[in-house]
């Protein structure tokens, strides 16, 4: 495994994460979290993203039970929570930014992932009934009474990201480190272009979600599917019809001949373009087998085989290249 800083903090990260989504407490077992969690820390894993929304809870009570029973040296390792959609309640003041649901989530995360501090913890949204202030302020005062370490966004415009470190500046407080956007080789304009800037002024460090675009970059997906595909689970419709299309299959299946040539699997390739981006932290995995997991490892050196020449190849297949500002 290899470790890259998040973003230009002192923080090191394995290159490949584990997280928990539609995974940990609800399209597994606990015995199989388990295992994917020993084997991603034998293979040199040492971040694991989690959030308060992931299956109302329940996915940080089983990470949280299997880091307990696993007693791993603390200082090998780092945990990630998010808050803003809380763990089930709807009422006003279970969710959000302002500073009781985003002091009530990083107690609760606590509780259910049994640990004294969150390594990593995340605006899991923009708030737009909370002023920036506010939620700045909150997540340095959780840093400062040691609850947290760094804190960041996810899926939060440019924009947004820059005003929360004007805040921080103005008033000496610890601005956001990381942001953690979808990426992959059919989303690509918010990590390549819009946030260009940040990684130059603010050393933005990104930990990717959604690499395998929700499966699709795995090869084996059709339009039919079948019913046990993650893409059918319930409640998902929303997510197969953004990003299930005939012409996504298509490409994906020119990029399978790539693949081949390299005499790699699909979903090996398409992570490995992902840690082509040298503004790329970690790429979150989503395993929900022991076999998928270890060959997404594979990942890890298979990047040096993306050489310019491959790239351009894969460029000329997905023909999505962002636009970029003309000065």
């Amino acid at each position: 495994m290899r470790y890259r800083r998040l973003g230009t903090s002192g923080l090191q990260v394995s290159e490949l994460s584990l997280g928990s989504w539609l995974t940990f407490g609800k399209q597994i077992g606990d015995p199989i979290a388990e295992k994917l969690m020993k084997t991603a820390y034998d293979g040199g894993i040492n971040f694991f993203d989690n959030a308060e929304i992931y299956s109302r809870g329940e996915s940080e009570r089983v990470m949280g039970k299997i880091l307990k029973k696993m007693k791993w040296p603390r200082d090998t390792w780092t945990v990630s929570s998010k808050v803003f959609f809380g763990a089930g309640g709807k009422l006003p003041t279970q969710v959000g930014l302002h500073r009781k649901h985003v002091v009530e989530g990083c107690n609760d995360a606590l509780k259910r992932l049994q640990v004294e501090y969150l390594d990593l913890f995340f605006c899991h949204r923009p708030d737009k009934n909370t002023p920036i202030e506010e939620t700045v302020w909150t997540m340095h005062q959780l840093i400062m009474s040691g609850k947290i370490l760094y804190w960041g966004t996810s899926e939060w415009s440019a924009q947004e990201i820059m005003e929360a470190h004007m805040v921080a500046k103005q008033h000496h407080l610890i601005g956001p480190v990381m942001e953690q956007p979808q990426y992959n080789m059919f989303h690509r304009t918010k990590v390549e272009v819009e946030y260009d800037q940040l990684y130059k002024t603010v050393g933005l460090g990104t930990t990717i979600w959604s690499p395998l675009a929700s499966g699709i970059l795995s090869g084996k997906h059709t339009l039919d599917g079948h019913k046990s595909s993650r893409l059918r689970m319930a409640g998902l419709d929303w997510l197969r019809e953004r990003e299930l299309t005939a012409e996504r299959l298509k490409k994906v299946e020119k990029l399978k001949a790539i693949a081949a040539k390299l005499n790699m699997p699909m979903p090996v390739l398409a992570l490995a373009w992902c840690l082509k981006n040298p503004h790329v932290s970690t790429v979150i995995l989503g395993a929900s087998k022991e076999a998928q997991l270890k060959e997404n490892f594979l990942a890890a050196d298979a990047q040096d085989q993306l050489t310019p020449e491959v790239m351009a190849r894969i460029a000329k297949v997905l023909d999505n290249e962002p636009m970029r500002p003309q000065f």
